[in-house]
């Protein structure tokens, strides 16, 4: 490598580490600042000048009272060091508080957009909590209705069991009247079959001892 090249590799060398450890500042509030090739009036102007507000690189700052910077455009040379600050100037730190303004009054909107949907939500839940616990309070009401419900028809099923048990009871009852009037009739039939035969039997009897109680006609001897 010739020592040519090797002036012009630590040349960009130096460049890159400067632009690594380069910080950013701004042209103060002056309408335009020159941009010269070296420390002094003299020295020729490379920018005829860089508006107010201009964001510059630093690159050097030296006890002359100028700095050396670096413009957006790429362009290096001498400033007078009064007329840069590390801050940016009023008219843009005007601008970034009005936008700051116009953001958080979008905030504020999008924040009051917010709290009209959350306020909604909060009626509609306060509306659905109301119409939950007046449902709660007719299904309590239709619950102690079936509860009152579900007693008759216990009721009623105790009396219908009583009242089938003494149902079973009478036909019981009704069944063992009605075998009893049988045997009676069986047996008043039998009576009648037995007293028919014994008149009849009496009259035979009758029919043959009438005759032997009649006194017999005595033949006279004397006629």
């Amino acid at each position: 490598m010739t020592p040519l090249r090797l002036l012009i590799c630590c040349v960009v060398l130096m460049a890159a580490a400067a632009s690594a450890h380069a910080k950013t500042v701004y042209v103060d509030d002056t309408l335009f600042a020159p941009i010269r090739s070296g420390e002094g009036t003299q020295y020729r102007i490379l920018h005829s000048g860089v508006r107010s507000g201009t964001a510059l690189e630093l690159l050097e700052t030296s006890e002359s009272g100028y700095s050396r910077v670096r413009t957006p455009d790429g362009i290096e040379g001498w400033i007078v060091s009064r007329y840069i600050t590390e801050t940016p100037i009023a008219r843009q730190r005007l601008d970034q508080a009005n936008r700051q303004l116009e953001q958080a009054r979008n905030e504020l909107g999008e924040l009051k957009t917010r709290l009209q949907e959350v306020t909604s939500e909060r009626n509609e839940l306060k509306n659905s909590e109301e119409e939950l616990q007046s449902r709660a309070g007719r299904l309590s009401e239709e619950l102690s209705n079936i509860k009152e419900v579900a007693s008759d028809s216990i009721n009623l099923n105790r009396r219908n069991g009583e009242l089938r048990e003494e149902n079973q009871k009478l036909r019981n009852e009704l069944e063992v009247l009605t075998a009893e009037k049988e045997r009676l009739e069986a047996k008043k039939e039998s009576d009648f079959m037995l007293l028919g035969a014994g008149l009849v039997l009496l009259g035979v009897i009758l029919a043959l001892v009438v005759p032997l109680l009649k006194p017999t006609r005595k033949t006279d001897n004397w006629a």
